[in-house]
């Protein structure tokens, strides 16, 4: 979930990015993998691994016989990526690269899976290109990434409007970014790149959030945009946005909904 320009973090951040991210990520990981429909002994890349969430996940389907490989452009995520890796699985090898040029043969993968990061490309075009390149025949892809209704549901309209608030128009426009990303613009993007049965479909689910008062200060901390509030008027003023984020979702407090396109495809 790394692999835009704008989307870098630094291994301290990375590091919490793991640690805050993980709960929110959890479901649409396993349906990422779901769609794929991962056998024993398969051959998987985790495009845009960030911290490695779905490829451990992966890896677990793939079993012993499996490989799985994890690519993203930040290599702090990297590290934290290859630290996290649970080494009773098969051994996860994580490779910094952009989407666009992977350093990977052509046909070396039996599904590529990519969570929460087609939206941060820089090209879109061709970075699904390069995927279908990587891609076996008949090999299956799957991606996520959230759907422009998300950025009207109570988590993330108060992080938008907290970061509109302490970071300015800019920040709050970049994140707003973050969901413009449409099935009919995935599903486009794999047919051009050369896949076929291209499909997306919404998936909500509600996800019970850790304690609001210590999670929300620490996932907004973890966010790119909250480097902008640091820049622009430092730690306090992330410190006092982290104590407004809390108040404005107190109400709608443990459980929260999470709308993201998923867009499956077939080489």
């Amino acid at each position: 979930m790394a692999d835009e320009p704008g989307f870098q973090l630094t291994e301290t951040a990375a590091d919490r990015y793991e640690h805050y991210v993980a709960p929110i990520m959890a479901p649409f990981v396993t349906a990422i993998l779901d769609a794929v429909d991962l056998s024993p002994g398969a051959t998987v890349l985790d495009l845009a691994c960030g911290t490695g969430f779905a490829a451990r996940a992966a890896a677990t389907q793939a079993g012993p016989t499996g490989r799985v490989f994890g690519a993203d452009i930040n290599e702090p995520m990297l590290k934290v990526a290859t630290a996290h890796h649970p080494r009773h699985y098969p051994d996860i090898e994580f490779t910094a690269a952009p989407a666009d040029e992977l350093p990977y043969p052509d046909a070396s993968f039996d599904a590529v899976v990519c969570q929460q990061a087609a939206q941060f490309f820089p090209d879109l075009d061709a970075a699904l290109t390069e995927t279908a390149r990587v891609t076996r025949p008949q090999g299956r892809f799957a991606a996520t990434v959230w759907a422009p209704t998300a950025l009207t549901s109570p988590y993330m309209a108060a992080q938008h409007e907290i970061i509109k608030e302490y970071g300015g128009q800019q920040a709050a426009d970049s994140f707003a970014a973050a969901f413009a990303c449409t099935a009919d613009r995935l599903t486009t993007a794999l047919r051009t790149a050369g896949f076929h049965d291209a499909k997306a479909h919404e998936l909500t689910f509600g996800i019970a959030l850790p304690p609001l008062d210590e999670f929300a200060p620490g996932h907004l901390s973890v966010l790119p945009w909250a480097q902008q509030i640091l820049d622009s008027d430092g730690p306090d003023a992330l410190t006092e946005a982290g104590r407004a984020l809390v108040t404005r979702l107190t109400p709608h407090a443990p459980t929260f909904t999470f709308t993201a396109t998923l867009a499956t495809a077939t080489r």
